[in-house]
């Protein structure tokens, strides 16, 4: 895959698919060097012990349309090689937890992409979903709950073309805000890599 934001799509849709009602998405730097830190929560049907020990291999999938499940394989795949790690806890009936680390200033780190544009994508193809975003680094934290924002809106509905706008406007100044000093480095990895 080509940056983050198209790992977070395909995980996203995993948690859809696995019928979550609730899926969050927390995007956060910490620690000196830097780390880029991707987690994607969700209350789906989870996965057994069993499962969750071969979830990253490609030819271990629930999919019933193809016998190869690529997005886990390949999300583990970018973070080992921007010296990172993927890890993955999940509960039958209680939902997973998928947890990737990235090198901020590591060589073969992907760049972020377009978080913003993903997100609303998704919000908007899920409207009947609640979806809590995070960014959070050492100096500020944004949230956003779509479920907050279906309140103020007064029955107009999420998925409006206008309402989507105006959430992926939010959110690019959310990035903007909370991630100041290192959103270059983040967006496009490392020069000459993107």
């Amino acid at each position: 895959m080509e940056d983050l934001s198209l790992h977070l799509m395909d995980i996203a849709q995993n948690s859809v698919a696995a019928g979550a009602d609730h899926i969050t998405l927390i995007i956060k730097t910490e620690g000196n060097p830097c780390k880029l830190i991707c987690e994607i929560v969700d209350n789906g049907r989870g996965m057994d012990a069993d499962f969750l020990k071969k979830v990253t291999d490609p030819f271990k999938t629930s999919r019933t349309t193809r016998k190869v499940g690529l997005g886990l394989p390949l999300l583990k795949q970018s973070a080992e090689m921007a010296g990172g790690t993927l890890s993955i806890e999940s509960e039958p009936f209680k939902g997973t937890k998928v947890r990737a680390v990235f090198c901020v200033d590591h060589m073969d780190r992907i760049p972020l992409g377009d978080v913003s544009g993903t997100i609303r994508m998704l919000i908007t193809a899920n409207p009947e979903k609640t979806w809590i975003i995070q960014f959070v680094s050492s100096k500020d934290v944004f949230s956003l709950n779509t479920d907050d924002i279906k309140l103020q809106l007064g029955g107009v509905p999420i998925d409006h073309c206008e309402v989507g706008k105006w959430i992926e406007d939010y959110m690019n100044e959310g990035i903007k805000k909370v991630f100041g000093g290192v959103l270059d480095e983040i967006l496009r990895g490392i020069e000459g890599n993107s």
